[in-house]
């Protein structure tokens, strides 16, 4: 069963020239909407609350000093595309294209953690903020994993194996270092991997729309950390 299809029709005279038709299997978004499911449905299950502190607790046992590494490991996946391509592992897009897919994909992901975070007042394992569903680090991660694998998974299945283990070692290092519940790092990862497909999808309409015909492009990709706070900046020219 397919729900989402776009095409692009020519028409000559009474009859259609060309016809070009995309079907999207909603498969394909099992397991991400559940992934967001599950968390959504932490946010009140008294039995899920439970398993979170369960989770913690065992983690606590043996946690013997905080380990930075997902502050840096959730870019990790998605920086691979372009380092790859860098060392001459053609992927599925050029550039331009795939800049488009990932910027994209960041915006989804990013507007949707940071309206999620802002409306669900969760609290930190840790007790420091209120903003712990979902996990910011984690949707960074399964975004760039989703990506990697998207651009890359017709030349070697590992790179899409390598860059969701990565995703899902920076999940794991978030609850390893108090800072998110299991249900953020489920929805996290649920969100990071649907904005990339959604991503996707938009991607040839939005090339078309923003960017016309224009296959040059330039950017600059420097993530950033000061001791306290960590991100990415990007810069793009078209």
């Amino acid at each position: 069963m397919n729900f989402f299809s776009y095409g692009q029709y020519t028409q000559h005279g009474d009859s259609i020239a060309s016809v070009k038709v995309k079907k999207i299997n909603y498969k394909a978004f099992i397991i991400p909407s559940a992934l967001i499911g599950y968390g959504i449905i932490g946010l009140e299950s008294h039995t899920l609350k439970d398993f979170n502190l369960q989770a913690r607790k065992e983690l606590s046992e043996h946690i013997d000093e905080q380990l930075t590494i997902d502050d840096f490991s959730q870019y990790t996946p998605f920086l691979s595309v372009y380092a790859l391509n860098g060392f001459g592992v053609t992927g599925k897009h050029n550039f331009k294209d795939r800049t488009i897919v990932l910027v994209t994909s960041y915006l989804i992901m990013g507007g949707t953690v940071n309206l999620l975070k802002n409306a669900s007042n969760v609290l930190r394992p840790d007790d420091t903020s209120k903003n712990s569903f979902p996990s910011g680090h984690t949707a960074t991660a399964f975004m760039g994993a989703e990506f990697l694998w998207q651009e890359y998974k017709n030349v070697s299945v590992w790179y899409g194996i390598a860059g969701y283990s990565i995703a899902a070692g920076t999940g794991l290092f978030r609850m390893y270092n108090n800072r998110h519940w299991i249900t953020d790092v489920a929805a996290g990862a649920g969100i990071g991997i649907l904005s990339t497909k959604i991503a996707y999808l938009l991607h040839p309409w939005i090339k078309k729309t923003l960017f016309g015909n224009h296959e040059s492009a330039n950017a600059c990709v420097l993530p950033f950390y000061n001791g306290k706070e960590s991100g990415l900046g990007v810069t793009i020219t078209f």
